[in-house]
C-alpha cells in the first residue's frame, strides 16, 4: 500500500474528521531517516490488524531502525493479550525495530521495554506540553480531571534467533507503543482510559509527537547501547527510577500462576523488576506480572 492510498483509506470511516488529518510519511520520512541515524524507513498505512505482528514477520528481512505508523489498528495488543482499539487517526500505534546485536547482553535487553517508556515519556512532556508518568512496566499516564489514566502502552516482542548481522538478518526486538491522542470521553475504551487531548495537551498534532518520541528513543536507545545495555551507566534506571508513579505506592501484583502479592513498590533494581516490600518486611522482585495500584492502607 503506498502513502497515498493510506491517506485516502485513513479518510474513510465512522470517526472521520477534519480535525483528525492524516499523517504525512513523506514528511515523516525525510525528518527522521538522516545519514547516520537509527531511523531507516517509515511506512505509514491505512490501517493494520497489529503493527507489531506486521513488523515482527518482516524483521529477519529488515536492517535495525525500520518504522510501521498504522493509521488504525484493528487487532492492536496490549500486555496479557489485551486489545487496543481506538478510532482511525486518533492517536498513534506504530512499531520499531531494534537491532542491538552484540553490543549488548541478550540479558539486558528486557530494559527495551522500560526505555521506550522513559523516551515515550520525556517526548511527549516536551512536544505536548502535558506531564506523562510511568506506571510499572510498560503503562503512560497522564491527568485527567486530578485522575491518573492510562493513555498509553508499549509491548515488546523479541524476533529471530541470535544476535543481529549487518544487512537485516539476525535477532532483535519490536516494540510497539500506542497512544491515545484526540480520545474524547465518549470514544474511551473503559472509563479508566485518558488522551493527551483531555489531559489539555498543548499540542495534538500527531506528526510532531511521532517525530518527538521517536526522536526521543532514538538518544536514549544511543546511550544505552554506548554503555553496553548497563541500565545505571547509561542513565536509564534513574530516569525511568524518577518517572515511576508506581514507585512508593501500595501495590498488589497478579503474577503468573495465579499468586498475588501485595506490598509498596520501593524500587526497580539492575534487571528491570519491581521490587516490592510485602507487609512482613520481605523483599520481592516481580518481573512478570499485573501491578495495581492501591489506596495506602493507614
Amino acid at each position: 500500500m503506498t502513502p497515498s492510498d493510506a491517506s485516502g483509506a485513513a479518510s474513510a470511516g465512522r470517526w472521520s474528521s477534519l480535525e483528525r488529518p492524516p499523517l504525512g510519511a513523506a514528511a515523516l520520512e525525510r525528518a527522521l531517516v538522516t545519514d547516520g541515524g537509527l531511523w531507516t524507513s517509515v511506512e505509514v498505512v491505512a490501517a493494520t490488524g497489529s503493527t507489531n505482528t506486521d513488523l515482527a514477520a518482516r524483521a529477519a528481512g529488515l536492517p535495525e531502525g525500520a518504522v510501521l505508523v498504522a493509521e488504525e489498528q484493528t487487532a492492536g495488543r496490549g500486555r496479557l493479550d489485551r486489545s487496543w482499539v481506538a478510532p482511525p487517526r486518533s492517536g498513534l500505534f506504530f512499531s520499531v525495530l531494534l537491532k542491538p546485536g552484540d553490543s549488548v547482553p541478550q540479558e539486558r535487553w528486557g530494559w527495551l521495554t522500560l526505555l521506550a517508556g522513559v523516551a515515550a515519556a520525556s517526548g511527549l512532556s516536551r512536544a505536548a506540553g502535558v506531564d506523562t508518568a510511568l506506571k510499572w512496566p510498560n503503562d503512560l499516564l497522564v491527568t485527567v480531571n486530578g485522575e491518573e489514566r492510562k493513555t498509553g502502552g508499549i509491548l515488546a516482542e523479541r524476533v529471530g534467533g541470535g544476535p543481529s548481522r549487518a544487512g537485516g538478518s539476525g535477532g532483535g526486538v519490536v516494540i510497539g507503543i500506542g497512544l491515545n491522542v484526540t480520545l474524547t470521553e465518549d470514544e474511551l475504551p473503559v472509563p479508566e482510559a485518558g488522551s493527551l487531548i483531555l489531559a489539555k495537551a498543548a499540542v495534538t498534532d500527531r506528526e510532531p509527537l511521532l517525530k518527538a518520541v521517536l526522536r526521543s528513543l532514538e538518544q536514549w536507545y544511543g546511550d544505552w547501547r554506548a554503555a553496553g545495555g548497563d541500565p545505571a551507566a547509561s542513565g536509564l534506571q534513574e530516569a525511568y527510577a524518577a518517572n515511576c508513579v508506581t514507585l512508593g505506592r501500595h501495590v498488589r501484583a497478579d503474577l503468573p500462576g495465579g499468586r498475588t502479592l501485595t506490598g509498596t513498590a520501593e524500587a526497580v533494581d539492575a534487571d528491570g523488576r519491581l521490587v516490592v516490600r510485602t507487609a512482613e518486611g520481605e523483599h520481592e522482585a516481580v518481573g512478570a506480572g499485573d501491578v495495581v495500584h492501591l489506596r495506602s492502607v493507614r
